[in-house]
Parts: structure tokens; C-alpha cells; sequence
């Protein structure tokens, strides 16, 4: 331990002293290549535009091939990695852990020759500026904070390919990212379930029942054009028989006359929002077809209930106008406190869309042009693993601002931007764990003037693999 750092920051030292030698315990093959880079990237001045422009600065003291070698030959335990993310300290929202899933496109478009490519949705200033346009998806599982900041902790990141259906590998990625969290202490018996939010494009009814044996509560928003179901009412005898009805009356959310009273009514002042009044209904759920994501389901279709919210604020920032907020968790019985609770959290989610800016802009996630897939999961992981560098040094870093840009106020947390301008500073005090490079020459290469007799082939875009989405067409796909 340097006898530079303060005692008030030895805790903060130490953790981060662990987390470095641990993260190259999970280098299997070029560790030192890959550690090395990392620190380049915390280290770089300014953005990063290419990779290979890493192998300039002093903290990387091998050449350029390294560097490609590393990501396109090496190795890295991607459980390990996990199993050490979920083992730091983590934010909590009085002491209940708050998760959010989302998913990020490194976008190929020009990358005819990059296999396992699908078309991806990119959002644009506009309803009519958006694009679909092919690049690689990445799904990434993060742990948020309860203050207004732009800083998240990114547990797990996986990609999705063409063969893949995106709510299974979402339900596989937030399960394996749960039972981390359990095996490492994280959530204990008696403590209140993980909360997990997430946007509107995922299927939260279908992640809630095949998340259900998990200590995890599961919120996401609606479509203001989803029909959802009451409760079924109280059986009462009827003498010409027949079968008891499963569901309630349809409680569309776009018909206030279909609304019955809410259960639950709460009224805060907010100073981004103004007031903000929420609407919670109890036990609402959908009404299942054996069609789609169902329609392998054998058994009777299931009757999944939640609580429904409706968020109406007075205004986004900037005195923008506010549409309601639709939001189903699959708890029920919520108090007007969880209500509060739930909905201030899923307000909360959108930090990792800041989180997303830094890893594309700054620490250049989407830079490199590699041609194999498995090459930009590496370079994915090690964008995390330097993320989380950033957020242990949060507070041994110290405000090295510009002349025309403006000072931290004294106890406030450093933009991770500020915290990875200043860690150049705090590294020569940390541990090192990479080898020194052997002297080498480089390899031959192609000779001059010879032609490539091995060209790469030109890959299709788009999903493989074609689900039945009527009992009818999976009838016909049976031998």
C-alpha cells in the first residue's frame, strides 16, 4: 500500500488494489496483453478514436501486434469476471438492491464481411429520425444508484446473436447475474427482493414467470395500448353450471372507462417533474395465448399478476410536455411507499444510457473494426472492467478540470470522465501485476506485392432461425 494515499481512503485503495490483481487472475490467455491495454485505456488522453493508438501511450509497453493479438487470440473467464463484479461493494436503495437490463447496438454497418450481424433499432432526435441499421447488440445488466448521477456498476454483458430469442437469453443473463449476487452476499434471506427495471421493449410478464423462483421483483414499462385483465371475480353458484371464468373485466389502458377506483393514490412535488401523481392498480395481469412466446407452453397458460401503475408528472425538463407512464410490477399488494418506491427507480434507469455515452465516446466501445465476434466480446469485457476501475477510483482522484470548464463542488462524486483524466496519477501507486515484455521481432506477414488467395466471405444480416408463431405453423414445421 503507497504511503501517499490518506488514511480516509485506504478502504477505497485497498478494493481497488484487489479488483486489479483479482481481474488478472481472470486473464487466461495474453494477460498481459490484456491488462496492459486496459490500463492504456483508463490512461489515453482524451477519447479514443482507434485501438492501435493505444499501443502509444507509456502505460502499454508492448508493440501494436500485442494488442490485436490479444483480442483476437486471448483468453478471458467471463464467469470469473462476473463472479468478481458481483462480489464489490455495490449501491443500494436503502439497503435493497436496484438492477436494470438494457441493451446498446455497436452498429457494423459497412462490416459486410462480420458474421452474426442483426438489424438494430437506433433511436433517433425524432419519431421519424430512427434507423434500422446492422451492427451487433449487446444486452448489459447494471446496478444503479439512488442520487442523480452518471454512474452505474455494469455487472454482465452478453451478446445477441442471430439465432437467439432476446427474452430467453434476458431471462438466462438476469438469473445468472441473481444468483452472483446470492452465492457472493449481496442479498440475504429476509432482505427485500432485487429490483429489476427495464424499458418498454422487453416482455416483463413472460421475464417475471421465468424469473419467479428468484428473490427478484420484476418492473417494466407498458405500451399505452396494452389491454390487461382484472382480477376474476368471487365465484357464486350458477345453476346452469359451467366453468368458473379465469379473468376479470379488460382494463384497457387507453379507455379511462374501463379504470375501476385504484387501489392506491400518491402525490409527491418533484423539482425536475413538479407534481407527480401515481395511480397503482392490484393484480393485474394479462390474458395469455398458447401463440408466440407461449406457444411451447404444455401446461394450462398461467395467470400472471402484478401491480399496475400510472405515472403522470406536470412536465419533463425543460418544460417539455409529459405523456403518462405506464409501469406493471409482478408484486403484488403494494403499499402507497412501494408504489413511491417504484416508480422513483425506474426513473432512475435512464443513468445508464449516460453510462452507454461514456463507453461509445470516450472510452471508445464502438471504435474498433474487427471482423470477428468473439474478438468485440473481449473488447467489451475489458471496456467494463476499465468502467469499474473508474468507479473504484472515484474517490482517490482528485479534480484536474480545464481553465474554461467548471470546479466540482467540495462532496460531490467526480464525472467518470474527471475520475479517468486524473488516473494516470493514482496508477503508479497501485499494483502492476503484468510482466515485462520479452524483445521480440515482429513476424513477416504477407510478403510485398502478393495477393490475399484467402478472402473474407460475405455474411448475411438478420435472424436464422424462424419461430412458429401460431399452434397451426408449429403443427406444419413437425416431421
Amino acid at each position: 500500500m503507497s504511503a501517499r494515499v490518506p488514511v480516509s481512503e485506504r478502504a477505497a485503495f485497498v478494493e481497488l488494489s484487489r479488483f486489479r490483481t483479482a481481474f488478472y487472475g481472470c486473464l487466461t490467455a495474453r494477460a498481459d496483453a490484456f491488462f496492459e491495454l486496459t490500463d492504456a485505456l483508463l490512461c489515453a488522453d482524451g477519447p479514443v478514436r482507434t485501438p492501435v493508438e493505444l499501443s502509444l501511450t507509456a502505460e502499454h509497453r508492448r508493440g501494436y501486434g500485442s494488442l490485436y493479438g490479444a483480442l483476437n487470440h486471448g483468453r478471458l473467464d467471463t464467469g470469473a469476471l462476473l463472479e468478481l463484479l458481483a462480489s464489490l461493494p455495490l449501491p443500494r436503495f436503502n439497503g435493497r438492491l436496484v438492477l436494470t437490463v438494457d441493451v446498446s447496438p455497436w452498429l457494423r454497418s459497412d462490416a459486410a464481411c462480420a458474421p452474426e450481424r442483426l438489424f438494430c433499432h437506433v433511436h433517433g432526435r425524432s419519431k421519424a429520425a430512427a434507423q434500422i441499421i446492422p451492427g451487433w447488440p449487446y444486452s448489459f445488466v447494471a446496478a444503479l444508484t439512488p442520487d442523480r448521477t452518471s454512474w452505474t456498476q455494469v455487472l454482465d454483458v452478453v451478446r445477441l446473436g442471430p439465432a437467439d430469442d432476446a427474452a430467453s437469453v434476458t431471462a438466462g443473463q438476469l438469473r445468472r447475474v441473481a444468483e452472483h449476487l446470492v452465492a457472493a452476499g449481496q442479498w440475504q434471506p429476509g432482505d427485500r427482493d432485487m429490483l429489476i427495471v427495464m424499458d418498454a421493449g422487453y416482455d416483463v410478464m413472460r421475464l417475471a414467470w421465468l424469473l419467479r423462483d428468484l428473490p427478484v421483483e420484476v418492473v417494466g414499462r407498458l405500451r399505452a395500448d396494452r389491454n390487461l385483465r382484472l382480477p376474476k371475480p368471487p365465484r357464486v353458484h350458477d345453476p346452469r353450471g359451467g366453468r368458473p371464468p379465469r379473468h376479470g373485466k379488460a382494463f384497457r389502458l387507453a379507455d379511462p372507462a374501463t379504470w375501476p377506483e385504484p387501489s392506491v393514490i400518491t402525490v409527491n412535488d418533484t423539482s425536475r417533474y413538479g407534481k407527480a401523481e401515481a395511480q397503482a392498480w392490484d393484480r393485474l395481469h394479462p390474458r395469455l395465448q398458447q401463440r408466440s412466446a407461449w406457444i411451447d407452453h404444455t401446461s394450462e397458460l398461467p395467470v400472471i399478476e402484478g401491480t399496475l401503475i400510472r405515472l403522470n408528472v406536470d412536465h419533463l425538463p425543460r418544460n417539455r410536455d409529459a405523456p403518462p407512464v405506464w409501469l406493471w410490477s409482478s408484486a403484488t399488494g403494494a403499499s402507497a411507499d412501494d408504489v413511491d418506491f417504484i416508480w422513483s427507480s425506474y426513473l432512475r434507469r435512464f443513468d445508464l444510457e449516460h453510462t452507454f455515452r461514456l463507453f461509445k465516446q470516450s472510452l471508445g466501445w464502438a471504435r474498433p473494426r474487427m471482423r470477428d465476434p468473439q474478438a468485440a466480446d473481449r473488447w467489451t469485457w475489458l471496456i467494463v472492467a476499465a468502467y469499474t476501475h473508474l468507479r473504484l477510483a472515484s474517490t482517490l482522484t482528485t479534480d484536474l478540470h480545464k481553465p474554461w470548464e467548471k470546479t466540482t463542488r467540495p462532496g460531490t462524486v467526480l464525472t467518470p470522465t474527471r475520475v479517468r483524466r486524473g488516473f494516470r496519477h493514482l496508477r503508479p501507486d497501485l499494483p502492476c501485476p503484468a510482466r515485462v515484455p520479452k524483445p521480440s521481432r515482429p513476424g513477416p506477414g504477407r510478403p510485398p506485392g502478393s495477393k490475399n488467395r484467402h478472402p473474407a466471405t460475405r455474411q448475411n444480416v438478420g435472424k436464422t432461425v424462424k419461430r412458429p408463431s401460431t399452434l397451426y405453423e408449429r403443427d406444419r414445421a413437425r416431421p
